[in-house]
């Protein structure tokens, strides 16, 4: 008789390898702890690199492997290396959370070209550019896992955020594309949609609007669960995705936000 394995079984990530981008501070760091305290080897891609050094140091302390890797996701050359560099040092890439971020909060008519080509860049070519050099050697080790960062506003609109709701609304639909070319290669591709997360992204959008921030952070937690997310929480539902538990998921957007679109 078969006996289904115990959920931490199905959570443990041991003898597996994630990249994880934007690893250097919030919800990167956070998912980068996350994965690691369940026996993933960490590469933290950033292009922060003093933070990213840091952020690979605390968790080497906790006796797990961790190492930084300096790369800029918008540049193709650095996502192939960075992909070369990784499979190298670690030998193989299980996981890949595209994370990385930024928002430039303006209307259509007060955005600049440079600042919608950024916005677009980081969000959403970064994952094409990443992805299309890590999915063949996960495709020559019999799979993986892909999650995309995505967001409340790639679900719907919010205001004065054209570029971001441009960028996360095609963040999830890449995800579902992503999904149907690559289910047959054993590489499962999902969204995970955060609400308003405590990170340093949110707090420099107080900045950008010129609003107090604790104000800024009230409205952010009125929200049926009547608080701001944690980067913790975002990272939990990374781990469903990164692990066995999710092996039967994907093309999925999972919306983590307190109840914010409800």
């Amino acid at each position: 008789m078969n006996i289904d394995p115990k959920a931490s079984e199905l959570f443990s990530l041991d003898g597996k390898v994630a990249i994880i981008t934007g690893a250097a501070s919030g919800i990167g760091l956070a998912t980068a702890k996350r994965l690691a305290g369940m026996g993933a080897s960490i590469a933290l891609v950033d292009i922060n690199e003093s933070k990213g050094k840091e952020a690979a140091v605390e968790i080497q302390g906790l006796g797990k492997k961790a190492k930084f890797f300096r790369c800029d996701v918008t540049s193709d050359s650095d996502c192939k290396k960075t992909t070369e560099d990784v499979y190298q040092e670690f030998g193989r890439i299980d996981i890949l959370f595209n994370n990385a971020g930024v928002t430039k909060r303006k209307s259509i008519v007060e955005l600049s070209e440079e600042e919608w080509d950024l916005v677009l860049n980081v969000n959403l070519k970064a994952i094409y550019l990443l992805s299309r050099h890590v999915i063949p050697r996960m495709i020559e080790d019999g799979g993986g896992s892909i999650i995309n960062t995505g967001s409340g506003w790639g679900l719907k609109g919010g205001p004065n955020a054209a570029a971001y709701c441009a960028a996360k609304g095609g963040t999830v639909n890449l995800t579902r594309a992503m999904a149907i070319d690559h289910g047959r290669q054993g590489i499962r591709v999902n969204c995970v949609c955060p609400g308003d997360t405590d990170t340093e992204l949110l707090h420099d959008e107080a900045a950008q609007l010129g609003v107090d921030d604790a104000e800024f952070m009230k409205v952010a937690a009125d929200r049926p669960l009547n608080r701001v997310g944690l980067p913790e929480d975002i990272a939990n539902a990374v781990l469903y995705f990164a692990s066995d538990m999710s092996s039967w998921v994907t093309g999925s957007v999972l919306v983590v936000d307190g109840g914010g679109l409800a």
